[in-house]
């Protein structure tokens, strides 16, 4: 009877809906809160049942209150379970092999947020293996790369068939508990389904305690009075009473009280396991016991036998319920857990136990020296397991130890410096920019700790701070290394302000700095930037043999290297080197991939360009493949850069998922210019093309505001915003855009002037030059045809979409052979393309012209096939029995056609076909 659930119909429901959807292909995550020991293990107990009947693979993984010092520990121990297909393919990723007792070290000490990448990402493709439940119970306890690992599958699991489900205490949940911000952030989340547990009413509680053996109706009754409506507590009341205890009044006097049950050994070992923690290994503790093996085996058979502790695996212990180990420990003298965690430290110690634990006891355990030395090592390690949070946390407890710790710098193997340092690094790594320039500025004024806070301060678009420091550590750094880095990233944070031409001489001197030193890092950072003024410039060439060299061979710094790669595809791609642009950023995706850095700065940039690649290419099924990829459901800058980037095809081929992408991505708006630019230009073209010229405009000016007037985004925002005027019929502000469009064609930062633009930027201004006239009435045929020609270095949509300009404005210059074959020309690249908004208009010009089959040029011979059953009124089933085609393809042919004809309904549709000669 005990397996029955009790009163949770309702909230079960909800997680199997969780779990239905997550089958179906569409992954879910569900966040299951209640106090502690209201019944969350007990449901994900039925859930687990459930999708093993339905073939998912159950892995169940549960923190531990260690003061986040184990990162990763539910993650480790949902791994540990892993048998059969999903064996295999834990095993074809080392970066979560590391995790497991055995697993090898990952190596350099200095890539803990770019591992913490790999890892996220190695996830991410272990669960789309199969279907899969994943539950993280006691998240309350959660380190934060685990609540960071959360967050990240939340947000990245689309189409998985993956039900992610997370347990919390909401007791534990004070208002400044870390898990609050992430609960109140997933919540918010559509693919997040929160599910809280409220007490049992009297009456469930009744049949809940009658499935427990209860047979007293007194007992049963002032047990249901004192638990409340909480289960654990009415089962530990119970079996309490059930054994002859008398009813305490708190639950801690509860559940010591079955604990006092125990033989005067047996309570030994239960408080040495208290101070384990949650789990406990069998040989550990019977050493810090005291007790013999046969004492012990008889000691841990009491223990239980009456259900305090349960076997955890092969060889340990776990608490029956986290209630138990807590009241246990602080029921435990001062002086007793003192000397218990100072045994526990000596024996990690001799068996080589983990530097996060032992940190915790040592710490625990009054052993200052041994808390910071250890510390210093968690944090080591933690760096090395891609978990910059928890480096960061045992850092710093190891600086807020030094003072008291005599000989501290000869423990720590490291000065308090550059501990400091270190510390910032990981704060940095793990995304907490604002940290690390608070601990930087506390440190001395050195060349190296100014130049470190330069480099973070620009990632934080504090360009006048980012400007000072790398000023100050020029001026302090000795000749060598220190100094060529200082030169290299002072030039970047220049590079944009007023100070521009400042920028050529301080990279030369870093250039030539770093090759006298041997500083390969700044020698790489030196030749980007002087490649970038080339480019800016207009000598090509020289830019081109800057990259070449900067990307000839590892800087020793990746970052760095991916920035040059990015670089060098960049100029590829503005030159209109689309083919070599193609390789060049393949290589860099390549790098990302293999090295964790996808979600890096340039390893995002990367990933976007190859998008645009394919995009301008015309290789539209591999841009949506791509952009397919770009999660809808953004969170974070580097997210939501991508989504904005995957609106250029989504838009392009009107796509449904286009306004849930905007909607998305509209709070990061005013925070970042890229993804203004992107988002709202590509929101005005989607307004234009649903005929909402208004929108479109504002979006359109919305995004040049937000840009310096130099910049090249500049001139195709003012394009489209020229081109919503034209469509309004205003010439009010075209003047205006035209000039702000011609200014970063001919102006670059500080005092230069710029050289040629490559041809895409040329195109633009050729475009925004034809929409100003026509704004202003004129269908000017040599501007439409100057736009073809400019667009035509390999741009095959924005060729297409210039020749539907220019078939108007031949057809209103009288021209009509002409203009119907750049029509042909455009309906040929708009069918190819599936550009159903550019075809939809293409549709609407040739009924105006009545040009000869303007309808059925349009339309594949399948498509016509389908009209012509459509016009009989025929349904989709039985269209499809007629032409052996799935229901499924009918429907989307019929949503093409409609498109293409620019109507709405299949009556409509049938009515142009006839009209138009098509049946």
């Amino acid at each position: 009877m005990q397996n029955v659930l009790i009163g949770r119909a309702t909230e079960l429901s909800r997680l199997t809906v969780v779990l239905d959807t997550a089958a179906a292909g569409q992954a879910g995550v569900a966040l299951l809160g209640g106090d502690a020991g209201i019944g969350k293990t007990r449901m994900v107990t039925e859930l687990a049942e459930r999708a093993e009947a339905a073939g998912f693979a159950v892995l169940v993984g549960q923190c531990a209150e260690l003061g986040d010092a184990l990162p990763y520990l539910p993650l480790a121990d949902a791994l540990r379970s892993v048998r059969g297909e999903l064996r295999a393919e834990l095993d074809a990723r080392p970066v979560l092999g590391r995790l497991l007792p055995g697993g090898t070290d990952p190596g350099r000490e200095s890539t803990s947020g770019l591992t913490q990448q790999q890892l996220f990402g190695s996830m991410l493709g272990f669960l789309g293996v199969r279907p899969v439940l994943l539950v993280l119970e006691d998240l309350h306890w959660a380190d934060q790369s685990t609540r960071d690992l959360l967050v990240f599958l939340s947000r990245m699991l689309q189409t998985e068939a993956v039900c992610l489900v997370g347990t919390y205490r909401t007791d534990d949940l004070h208002r400044r508990h870390p898990l609050r911000r992430v609960l109140a952030e997933l919540k918010r989340l559509p693919s997040v389904t929160s599910v809280e547990l409220e007490p049992l009413d009297p009456h469930e509680m009744t049949d809940y305690l009658a499935t427990l053996g209860g047979t007293d109706a007194r007992v049963m009754r002032e047990v249901v009075d004192r638990a409340e409506g909480n289960p654990f507590y009415a089962q530990e009341l119970l079996d309490a009473v059930s054994a002859g205890c008398s009813m305490p009044d708190g639950l801690a006097g509860l559940l010591l009280s079955r604990a006092e049950l125990l033989s005067d050994p047996a309570q030994g070992v239960l408080r040495s396991a208290a101070v384990a923690g949650r789990r406990a290994d069998h040989d550990l503790l019977q050493q810090a016991s005291g007790l013999d093996d046969l004492a012990f085996d008889e000691a841990m058979r009491e223990i239980v036998s009456r259900g305090l502790l349960r076997l955890d695996g092969e060889y340990g212990y776990a608490f029956r319920h986290a209630l138990l180990q807590e009241v246990v420990y602080t029921d435990l003298l001062p002086g007793e857990r003192i000397r218990t965690h100072a045994e526990f430290a000596r024996l990690l110690t001799a068996r080589g136990g983990s530097a996060a634990e032992l940190a915790h006891h040592y710490l625990a355990g009054h052993d200052l020296p041994g808390a910071l030395a250890a510390s210093v090592e968690a944090g080591r390690r933690a760096e090395r397991l891609g978990a910059p949070a928890e480096a960061h946390r045992h850092f710093d407890r190891a600086l807020g130890l030094w003072d008291r710790v005599p000989d501290a710098e000869r423990l720590a193997g490291i000065d308090h410096v550059g501990l400091a340092r270190r510390s910032a690094d990981a704060a940095a790594d793990s995304g907490d920019n604002h940290r690390a320039i608070s601990q930087l500025r506390r440190l001395p004024p050195s060349a190296e700790v100014n130049e470190r806070l330069a480099y973070v301060l620009i990632d934080t678009d504090d360009l006048e701070g980012a400007i000072a420091a790398a000023h100050a550590a020029v001026e302090a750094a000795p000749e060598g290394p220190v100094l060529a880095r200082a030169l290299a990233t002072y030039a970047r944070s220049l590079y944009w302000s007023e100070r521009h031409d400042e920028v050529e001489a301080l990279a030369g001197r870093a250039l030539e700095t770093a090759r006298r030193s041997g500083a390969t890092d700044a020698e790489t950072s030196a030749l980007i930037t002087l490649a970038t003024l080339a480019a800016l410039a207009g000598d090509i060439p020289r830019a081109k043999e800057l990259l070449a060299c900067a990307t000839a061979e590892s800087s020793g710094n990746l970052a760095i290297d991916l920035r040059a790669i990015f670089n060098q595809a960049r100029l590829q791609y503005e030159n209109g080197d689309l083919a070599e642009a193609a390789v060049t950023t393949g290589r860099g995706v390549r790098l990302a991939q293999e090295t964790g850095l996808n979600w890096s700065t340039f390893g995002t940039d990367l990933r976007f360009l190859r998008l645009l690649i394919h995009y301008v290419a015309g290789e539209w099924d591999q841009a949506e493949q791509v952009a397919s990829g770009f999660g809808v459901r953004v969170g974070t800058p580097a997210e939501a850069l991508l989504s904005s980037f995957a609106l250029f095809v989504e838009v392009a081929r009107g796509l449904p998922r286009v306004e849930e992408r905007l909607s998305w991505l509209e709070p990061f708006w005013p925070a970042d210019v890229t993804i203004t630019s992107m988002g709202r230009g590509l929101a005005a073209e989607h307004a234009l093309w649903r005929g909402d010229p208004e929108s479109a405009l504002e979006h359109a000016l919305a995004g040049l505001d937000a840009h310096a007037p130099d910049d090249p985004a500049v001139i195709r925002l003012s394009s489209i915003a020229l081109w919503a005027l034209a469509d309004l019929g205003r010439t009010d502000g075209a003047d205006a855009l035209l000039e702000r469009a011609r200014v970063p064609a001919e102006v670059g930062p500080g005092t230069v002037r710029r050289g040629s633009m490559g041809p895409e930027g040329l195109a633009w201004l050729a475009r925004a030059e034809a929409e100003w006239r026509r704004a202003h009435g004129r269908l000017d045929v040599a501007a439409w045809r100057a736009v073809v020609e400019a667009f035509d270095f390999g741009f095959v949509y924005e060729v297409a979409r210039s020749r539907w300009r220019l078939a108007e404005a031949l057809l209103a210059a009288g021209e009509r052979a002409a203009a119907l074959k750049e029509w042909e020309l455009a309906v040929e690249v708009a069918e190819s393309l599936r550009a159903r908004p550019l075809a939809t208009a293409l549709a609407e010009l040739g009924r105006r012209a009545r040009f000869v089959s303007a309808s059925s040029a349009l339309l594949t011979a399948r498509e016509q096939e389908v009209l012509a059953l459509v016009a009989e009124g025929l349904p989709n089933r039985e269209i499809g029995e007629r032409l052996f085609i799935a229901q499924k393809t009918v429907s989307v042919h019929v949503s093409n056609i409609l498109a293409k004809l620019g109507v709405s309904s299949r009556t409509q549709a049938a009515a142009v076909a006839r009209r138009d000669g098509l049946l």
